[in-house]
């Protein structure tokens, strides 16, 4: 497992939500900013960008992206895939107070894609209306969008819980994975204090 500190955007802690954040349904109405930043995890699975015979572009782009929304990542973790090194990053990950954890890649069906089978385990609720959304924002670009296997969910339904995410490694799968989750962030957060909804 390997962090690559330099993935932070320049000026990612200035990013809040009071400031222009992605483009996506955060338009929608009832939708609210989070209150203060919180605490997020990047994760890029390829062997290919592990062993660093390929530059990481779409975990960068996430870590951006998510700044936007409030949820700051102090990096990008790179791991090789498999549903161990995926579990343990995850792990590692929530045991660090990451609130909101998105992986990158390995959620399609070659026989090493396993990002899904390592992310399972940890969620204790699915929201599979979620991970439907976010195929159907990638659909309106590219049929492409319906190979993803990515998951979302939680890890607890108690405050301590975590959102997971699991995005395509493509740039195009991260920026519609973060479309549809960044402003739905502060409301799941939310609900997993015990908030209303």
């Amino acid at each position: 497992m390997t962090e690559n500190p330099a993935a932070r955007p320049e000026g990612a802690l200035e990013a809040l939500p009071g400031r222009p954040r992605a483009e996506g349904p955060d338009a929608e109405k009832g939708l609210k900013p989070l209150p203060a930043p919180v605490a997020g995890a990047v994760i890029t699975v390829s062997d290919r960008c592990a062993e660093g015979r390929r530059e990481d572009l779409s975990g960068p782009l996430a870590v951006e992206l998510l700044a936007r929304h409030g949820v700051i990542a102090p990096g990008v973790v790179v791991v090789p895939d498999g549903v161990e090194p995926v579990r343990e990053a995850i792990e590692a990950a929530v045991a660090g107070g990451a609130r909101v954890v998105l992986t990158t890649g390995g959620t399609g069906v070659t026989p090493r894609d396993l990002t899904p089978e390592g992310t399972a385990p940890l969620l204790q609720a699915r929201m599979e209306g979620l991970e439907a959304q976010i195929r159907a924002h990638g659909l309106t670009k590219t049929p492409l969008a319906g190979l993803s296997r990515g998951l979302v969910g939680v890890t607890s339904r108690e405050a301590q819980g975590a959102l997971v995410v699991n995005a395509p490694g493509s740039r195009g799968g991260v920026k519609d994975t973060v479309a549809v989750i960044g402003p739905l962030v502060p409301h799941v957060l939310e609900q997993l204090g015990g908030g209303d909804h």
